[in-house]
């Protein structure tokens, strides 16, 4: 008889942290031969990104970059006279497109010469956000609002306003890349690398797993204590993350052992990583029965959804991020028949559980 999802995490070791603590900024935490854990600071509640160093020999590859700010920049110039020891960086292997892992790329690329390796869409998305500079929201994103419930108040704040522009914390990338994708295998740190890649959070993540040890760079699509955001966007309004996440977190399971280091993109490095795949999925299967209850009680907007999904006040810096990750959880009810929709007066949706 199968196992249900809370006994198969019993069943494997449990999640553990080798390490308490972080590198401090400029600093470096060497988790294993030839590979060294750095973090970025973020101007942000998710105030830090964990960035990796592979010795190369001659040089590093870096696995991500961080976010283009001044400060971040500040860390990095530190770490490279210190613990990179003034050797180049002639790779970065950036894993999804969020600015927070892309941002100083292009800065790697102009002041170091370093070569720039992504799957397609990482880069394709990072490029078509990077060249989409807009003084005011376009009329597809303040639509995308309107239909998630956004308050008249807020809604009227926000169009008054320059929105987050990709730009504003990316540096410039060039025009040419070095491409991977599933299946590829990669050598950098002595070792070689499988390329397999993950979606739900960004489209086309790429993750790497050691052949040589069992070491998995994990980026966000394997954190350890906290969920990767999935959520929807304007520029996809109909798009389900979370079927392509229970997709991704059931082809990566298998690759998962008790004994590989994980070394993700935020939090600290784990072990256990088939106990937290089980979890990884789970956690949004019960977040939509919570969000099918909810919507069994009263019909509700995408804005009104926020006290089942999180459980918790949603400031205005997580607002954003929130509503996108309502929609997602939304869309995929639609989508498995679990919920249907109706427009109110607005221009909102409003959603029923069917």
């Amino acid at each position: 008889m199968a196992l249900a999802a809370g006994e198969r995490a019993k069943s494997h070791a449990p999640i553990d942290f080798p390490w308490a603590e972080p590198p401090a900024e400029g600093a470096a935490i060497e988790v294993a031969e030839g590979v060294l854990w750095l973090r970025l600071p973020l101007p942000m509640k998710l105030d830090h990104v964990n960035v990796f160093a592979l010795d190369d020999g001659d040089g590093w590859t870096l696995v991500d970059a961080g976010l283009d700010w001044r400060r971040a920049r500040a860390a990095w110039e530190a770490t490279l006279a210190g613990p990179l020891a003034g050797r180049p960086v002639r790779r970065v292997l950036v894993t999804h497109y969020h600015p927070d892992h892309v941002g100083l790329a292009g800065w790697f690329r102009a002041e170091h010469g370093a070569e720039i390796v992504a799957t397609r869409t990482t880069w394709l998305f990072a490029r078509m956000l990077q060249l989409d500079v807009q003084e005011r929201p376009a009329p597809e994103a303040v639509a995308f609002w309107r239909r998630a419930g956004m308050p008249e108040a807020v809604l009227e704040q926000r169009m008054g306003e320059r929105p987050f522009n990709f730009a504003d914390c990316t540096a410039p990338l060039p025009l040419g890349f070095t491409r991977i994708e599933e299946g590829d295998t990669l050598q950098a740190g002595g070792r070689a690398w499988d390329v397999r890649t993950g979606s739900g959070h960004a489209p086309d993540h790429a993750t790497l797993w050691s052949r040589d040890d069992g070491l998995v760079l994990g980026g966000d699509q394997l954190l350890p204590s906290i969920s990767p955001n999935l959520g929807v966007y304007p520029t996809e309004p109909e798009s389900d993350p979370i079927a392509a996440w229970f997709a991704s977190c059931r082809r990566l399971a298998p690759h998962a052992r008790d004994d590989q280091l994980v070394l993700p993109g935020h939090k600290l490095p784990f072990t256990g990583l088939p106990a937290r795949m089980v979890q990884l999925e789970q956690n949004h299967v019960e977040a939509l029965a919570r969000l099918r209850a909810w919507l069994s009680e009263a019909p509700r907007t995408a804005h009104e959804c926020f006290a089942p999904l999180f459980g918790r006040e949603i400031g205005p810096g997580e607002y954003g991020l929130a509503l996108g990750e309502a929609v997602g959880h939304l869309n995929h009810l639609l989508r498995t028949g679990a919920a249907t929709r109706s427009e109110r007066g607005d221009g909102a949706w409003l959603w029923h559980a069917a």
